[in-house]
């Protein structure tokens, strides 16, 4: 069984009842409290930090083929008369045909048609090889607390296109 520990001030006022015979009126007891102060301060860790960017180049060869779209015009000359509907555009194949009317003043109006515009794409594809220069950044943290300096690992750094692989 455990045994119950008094305070301090209970022991004390025991034994001093005990030393001395007083009388239930001049019975005194200390009333105690302990306060608690709580305070804050700001510690200097360091004495600041650096930071150190350089930029490096790098010339890149970079080959891929462009796609190039021209369009061939020819002027054809009809020179009909239009019987019913005018003409619409139409496709023949990979050409857009173009009517162009115009309306002839003669004893009676009728319609002819002038000439076709004929467009037609045509897409090449060549190939291009350009230099580019690409940039990279590294950076290095220096603190000022004489702890070593840190270098910023390039090999985390991602590139915005990949190198070549040499051959």
């Amino acid at each position: 069984m455990q045994k119950f520990r008094e305070p301090n001030i209970l022991a004390q006022f025991k034994i001093c009842m005990a030393n001395h015979h007083h009388t239930e009126s001049d019975v005194r007891i200390p009333v105690l409290q302990e306060e608690l102060q709580l305070g804050k301060r700001t510690t200097e860790t360091g004495k600041g930090v650096r930071l150190k960017k350089t930029v490096s180049e790098e010339i890149w060869r970079i080959e891929d083929d462009l796609k190039q779209q021209t369009l061939d015009i020819q002027h054809i000359a009809v020179d009909a008369w239009v019987v019913g509907d005018p003409p619409v555009n139409r496709y023949e194949g990979a050409t857009l045909v173009v009517p162009v009317l115009e309306e002839v003043l003669v004893v009676e109006k009728r319609l002819r048609l002038k000439e076709e515009i004929r467009i037609t794409a045509k897409s090449v594809q060549k190939p291009v090889s350009e230099h580019v220069v690409l940039r990279k950044e590294q950076v290095s943290i220096e603190r000022f607390d004489d702890s070593e300096t840190v270098q910023a690992d390039p090999t985390t750094a991602r590139p915005f296109m990949t190198p070549p692989e040499p051959h």
